[in-house]
């Protein structure tokens, strides 16, 4: 299979908030998204993790 689940991680503090999926085929860059962080209470950009 060609999509892996990735975890996605707040950048400021370090949660771990959200769960998608990326072709690792065509995106070998990892993936960052500004998303709601829960624990911040605001937009922030969410990076992927291993």
């Amino acid at each position: 299979m060609a999509r892996d689940n990735v975890v996605l991680q707040c950048t400021e503090c370090k949660s771990r908030n959200y769960v998608t999926t990326k072709n690792k085929k065509t995106t070998t860059q990892r993936l960052e998204f500004s998303k709601f962080c829960r624990r911040c209470r605001l937009h922030k950009p969410h990076r992927e993790t291993k």
